[in-house]
This record gives structure tokens, C-alpha cells and sequence, in this order.
């Protein structure tokens, strides 16, 4: 059996990946809270986790991937309110728009996307189970959950509930035994949403709703749950104290998160003003471009997102369309995916840089081969695409999309700039393969003691 190696949040360890049961994998990815559009961090997990989806296909007859859908929470009351109408209008516009703008990164759906407010039942349920077990309290018509009542809470961000609670907004309540206390259940107001409870009429807490839909969707045990690396404290910690003290089980297999994504070097938000929403850079680049740039770094190290990053990104991807267009009258083979160095890279903890390095060594050959040799190298480049989940537009119709049919003088700049670090960085080989790359899309590159230029052949 392939083995896949992943890298545990919890424990920090990449070890070989063992599946509850083999026949079924199960895995969970937090999903959006859709009251705006979807941003470029949005995306990254979702890139991600497709990746990650389409490995898991691969290597083993059955897998299920939830993503949910947090479409009652107060953002969206909030968001409601401001453009005068009720939270379904706003949440199904959102959640429309974040369906069609993950589907242009390429993004297959999850198997399940359950909704936050289909499955209220199972987060009352849940939150009763809890009370009964002495590991929850009503208080004031709220229910939360005493952190104190289990011994390992913080387990999995690594810190003590005194650490976590000085690094964290915490709000401060009269009702609260401890200040770490979180809540489960809230009641709400006349003009909020609301459902009838035991406890009054309310509405669940954010982190209730993951544990439940995972439990009521996909089982007792799940081999994978995924996210952001901002979730690890206080959402996952809280996901993990709910389902283990509420169901006696041991939840989660391997907890996986992606690292941050950064504007020109600056941490995105709001009040930066450095936002960009996926439909934004939609206008200006493809999809397969963005995913692509989402991917060019690993997933746990934290990505800064650059219009050069997204040159680089079109330019790459422009060159393994070149060759594939220049290799238009062979007919490739369909040559499984596993079978690809590719796919080998990403069985080494998603590694996706190794993986592109391999795309550029199978573009290499492709563009050099002759005869029967040309076919197993554009099937190989075709197989090594599929597998990052790219270069699935016919060659011809995208350079008619970029609506040119040479790179562009920025593009060239940009790629010339990146051979000259590689030759200071004595890496020859991405600079041989810099040069092939702008040789087969017509640029003649021409040396000198002063430096490197180009014109167009």
C-alpha cells in the first residue's frame, strides 16, 4: 500500500497516515461563514483540503469530505440588519457566490455540506449531553461549557488555560464560573433568530455546531479535520473538549492546518484596507492562476500573496501550456495518477512545491522528446497536472482566454529576475529550465558580463 505521511497539528509529528477504517475515509474542513464574500485566505484552506481530497481518491475506495456551511451567526445577523432583510437572503446569496467562486480555483464540492441551521436538533442534543455529564452549565439562559471539568482542555493549541486565556479576547460575564468558560447556547432577542430550546429561545454558539455535524454526519470517529491555522485556539480546542467530553470518543485522527496568507508582506485586514476578495482577482486572473499561486507554497508555511506571485503563477502555468499546445498532435494516454512523480511529492505531507518542481521536469521533457517518448511525457504532464488539480484547459482555449499568444514584457522580466536568484543561488537546473520555458514561448534570452536580456525570436 502507498503510504501517505501527514503532519499532526496536535503533536507536530508527520507520521504515516492510518485510517480508522480503510474502506471509508472520513474528513471534516470548516467551512465559511457566509455573510460577505470569500477572500484569498478564505481560499487557501479549500485549495488545500481539494488537494488533499483528490490524494485520499486515489488511495482509497471511499471517501467522504464535509465541509460546512455557518449560516447563523452574528456577523450574518449583523450583516442582515444593515441591508435591511432577514439571514436566509444574505446567507444563500453568500453561500451561492462562495460556490461559484471555489469552483474557478478548481475545487471539487465536499461530498456532505451541512448547514448550520439543518442541524440545531443535533447541537441541542449535544449541548444537553454535555450538562448531563457535568462538563456544562445553564446559566441565564446561556449554556456553557466549564473548561475547568477537563484535564486535558488545551491539548491540542499546546498551551495551559491560563496562557490561552492572557492570548485571547475573552469575554467577561457574571454567569461565567471561569473567565475560559465558552458558550454552547445564547439566548436571543425579539428581533434576532432564534430557536425554541429547554433553556429559553436562542441560538447556538459558533463552536457547537462543528462537533454536532460531525458526529451526527460522519460518526463517532473522523480520520481528518481541517482548517485554518487561526482555528486551532478557540475553535478547534473547543471542538475537540465538546465531542471528547460529550461523546467518549477520540474524534480526530490528525488535526491539519494551513498557515496564513499575507498581502505584499503585510498581514491582511480590514483595517489595512489589503482585502481581496477571490472575486476581485477573478477580473484580472484566471482561476487555475490563483490556485496555482495558492499552492506554490507549503501548506503549513504562511504564504505572502503579490501581484508577482501571481505573474509568476500565469507565467508558469503559460509555459505548460506551451507545451502542450506544441505537443497538439500527439494524442495523449490516460496514465493514472498515482503513478505520477507528482502525486509521490504530494504523498510527502502535501508537498506541493516538490510537486511543481516535478511539473517543471515533465514539461522539460516533454518539450525535448520525440517519437513514442513525446506521448508518455505529455500523459506524465497531464497526470502530474490532475493531481494538483490543474492544466485541465484545452491548451489552445486558454491561451485565448489570457487573450494573447505570447507572454507578456512583465511576465518575461519577472521570469528572467527569478533566473538571475537562481544562478546567484547556483541552482542551474531552475535556470536551464527558466531559459527552455521562455525559449519555447519565442523569447531569445542573450547573456552578457553586464547581465541577461531578451527580445522576441
Amino acid at each position: 500500500m502507498t503510504e501517505l505521511f501527514l503532519t499532526n497539528s496536535e503533536s507536530g509529528v508527520k507520521a504515516v497516515f492510518t485510517p480508522v477504517d480503510a474502506t471509508h475515509i472520513k474528513f471534516y474542513v470548516c467551512g465559511p461563514t457566509v455573510y460577505n464574500l470569500a477572500h484569498i485566505g478564505n481560499a487557501r484552506p479549500v485549495v488545500v483540503f481539494d488537494t488533499l481530497f483528490r490524494v485520499l481518491r486515489s488511495l482509497y475506495p471511499k471517501v467522504t469530505y464535509a465541509r460546512n456551511i455557518t449560516d447563523i451567526d452574528d456577523k450574518i445577523i449583523t450583516a442582515a440588519k444593515e441591508r435591511g432583510t432577514d439571514i436566509s437572503t444574505v446567507t444563500q446569496e453568500f453561500t451561492g457566490k462562495f460556490r461559484e467562486d471555489m469552483r474557478a480555483l478548481n475545487a471539487l464540492p465536499p461530498t456532505l455540506e451541512p448547514h448550520a441551521t439543518e442541524n440545531v436538533g443535533a447541537m441541542l442534543d449535544l449541548a444537553q449531553r454535555l450538562i448531563d455529564r457535568g462538563h456544562a452549565y445553564e446559566a441565564e439562559g446561556h449554556v456553557l461549557f466549564d473548561v475547568t471539568s477537563m484535564p486535558d482542555y488545551g491539548a491540542l493549541s499546546g498551551r495551559n488555560l491560563d496562557d490561552m486565556l492572557a492570548g485571547a479576547r475573552v469575554e467577561v460575564a457574571s454567569y461565567k464560573r471561569h473567565p475560559g468558560d465558552f458558550v454552547l447556547w445564547k439566548p436571543s432577542s425579539d428581533d434576532e433568530p432564534g430557536w425554541e430550546s429547554p433553556y429559553g429561545r436562542g441560538r447556538p454558539g459558533w463552536h457547537l455546531e462543528c462537533s454536532a455535524m460531525i458526529h451526527d454526519h460522519l460518526g463517532d470517529n473522523i480520520d481528518i479535520h481541517g482548517g485554518g491555522r487561526d482555528l486551532i485556539f478557540p475553535h478547534h480546542e473547543n471542538e475537540r473538549a465538546q465531542s471528547c467530553c460529550g461523546y467518549d470518543d477520540d474524534f480526530v485522527g490528525i488535526w491539519m492546518h494551513n498557515a496564513y496568507v499575507d498581502m505584499n508582506g503585510e498581514k491582511m485586514s480590514k483595517s489595512l484596507g489589503n482585502v481581496k476578495t477571490v472575486r476581485e482577482l477573478l477580473d484580472h486572473y484566471a482561476g487555475e492562476t490563483l490556485r496555482f499561486a495558492l499552492l506554490s507554497a507549503h501548506y503549513r508555511s504562511p504564504l505572502n500573496f503579490s501581484e508577482q506571485l501571481l505573474n509568476s503563477a500565469q507565467s508558469t502555468l503559460d509555459s505548460f501550456y506551451l507545451a502542450l499546445r506544441n505537443a497538439g498532435d500527439v494524442a495523449a494516454q490516460a496514465a493514472p495518477v498515482e503513478t505520477s512523480p507528482v502525486f509521490r511529492a504530494l504523498l510527502d505531507d502535501l508537498n506541493s512545491p516538490a510537486a511543481i518542481a516535478e511539473l517543471h521536469q515533465l514539461a522539460k521533457a516533454l518539450n525535448k522528446s520525440s517519437g513514442d517518448a513525446r506521448v508518455a511525457a505529455k500523459s506524465a504532464l497531464l497526470a502530474g497536472g490532475a493531481a494538483l488539480g490543474i492544466l485541465s484547459n484545452d491548451p489552445v482555449a486558454w491561451f485565448e482566454l489570457r487573450g494573447t499568444e505570447a507572454l507578456s514584457a512583465d511576465i518575461i522580466e519577472t521570469l528572467l529576475a527569478e533566473r538571475t536568484s537562481a544562478k546567484a543561488a547556483k541552482d542551474f537546473a531552475r535556470a536551464d529550465a527558466i531559459r527552455d520555458e521562455l525559449n519555447n514561448s519565442g523569447v531569445v534570452i542573450e547573456d552578457s558580463a553586464s547581465g541577461s536580456t531578451w527580445r522576441r525570436a
